[in-house]
């Protein structure tokens, strides 16, 4: 064999010994979509847990972010789920509720006395079954974010009762229930988008806003509406779904790993959001906010008729009860 022929064989072995080699050791990505900036929590919670899905799996699977609603926005996302065209995702509970109600009684109002009591909840178990259910729809909830709880805040004086909500107008989101809501809690809520909130109290529309601390600093609504009052009326969750096509070309084991790391992620993300949450209220607060406590109990009272309201079926009902018992 002449050295030229003998060069180029085993420069073809070389690069076929490359390309195996990278064949075999290739991630599988798996894409997830995110409405939030990379500077989230849920973000950081979401990219911690894919540095441990691909240590546990040797390299093997490696999920890759895409913010700012890269993919679309969550609606589109989850149905680009269940397509299986994307591969997990985050999403608002009430988009669930829309495939079956019974996640209702995890995102109404007062739904949780605190934080504390959301993040036991979520990590308690109670929850498992609930999510394990809708595979049927073509996607598998893997576990559940907090999203914070959202407060009410003024521009002029404190709301410490239901009193003192009387004749206040305040935003809420485009929703019948939510405009329902503030009425229980003595006030009137107005839907309006996000971004027109701080003109809107600024010119006298609007009374206030309702939010939380996080969203409360980053939107600078503490220049406009400086009381905010610690109601604590709404913690909707965030929910991390993920395509069952794709879980269904795991293997068992792999499936597992998954589910286990997702849920061990939940803890993780709670830990990134009060922190966060620790810096907004102290932004806040440099810029002349005023966090007042109120009496949650009465805010709780005022708004059973809603809960009554909204919770009817019995399995909505026997979630309920699981969740207050943790409290």
């Amino acid at each position: 064999m002449n050295k030229t022929l003998k060069k180029a064989l085993l420069t073809t072995v070389a690069g076929a010994t490359v390309a195996v080699s990278s064949m075999t050791f290739a991630a599988t990505e798996i894409k997830a979509a995110f409405n939030q900036s990379d500077s989230h929590p849920q973000y950081a919670a979401l990219a911690e847990f894919g540095k441990q899905l691909e240590a546990a799996t040797d390299g093997r699977y490696k999920i890759n972010i895409y913010p700012n609603a890269l993919l679309g926005d969550q609606r589109a996302a989850l149905e680009l789920v269940q397509a299986g065209a994307v591969q997990m995702a985050v999403v608002a509970n009430p988009l669930i509720e829309n495939y079956d109600n019974t996640f209702t009684a995890i995102g109404m109002p007062f739904a949780y006395t605190g934080i504390e009591h959301q993040e036991k909840v979520f990590t308690s178990g109670v929850l498992d079954e609930l999510f394990a259910s809708t595979k049927k729809f073509g996607f598998e909830v893997l576990t559940a974010y907090t999203a914070g709880s959202r407060n009410i805040y003024t521009k002029k004086d404190n709301v410490k009762n239901v009193a003192d909500m009387n004749g206040r107008k305040i935003r809420v989101m485009q929703s019948n229930t939510m405009v329902e809501m503030l009425s229980c809690m003595g006030g009137t809520g107005v839907p309006m988008s996000q971004g027109e909130v701080y003109t809107a109290v600024q010119q006298g529309v609007l009374d206030g806003g309702e939010n939380n601390e996080i969203t409360y600093a980053d939107m600078k609504h503490y220049e406009v509406a400086p009381y905010f009052s610690k109601t604590s009326h709404l913690m909707v969750p965030d929910l991390v779904v993920v395509s069952d096509d794709f879980m269904n070309s795991l293997s068992k084991e792999d499936q597992a790993t998954i589910r286990k790391l997702a849920k061990d992620s939940t803890l993780d993300e709670f830990a990134k959001w009060n922190a966060r949450i620790g810096d907004a209220r102290a932004l806040a607060e440099e810029n002349g906010a005023t966090f007042i406590d109120v009496d949650v109990k009465q805010f709780q009272d005022s708004c059973k008729p809603l809960k009554n309201k909204l919770i009817k079926s019995d399995a909505q009902k026997a979630l309920t009860n699981a969740i207050n018992e943790l409290s």
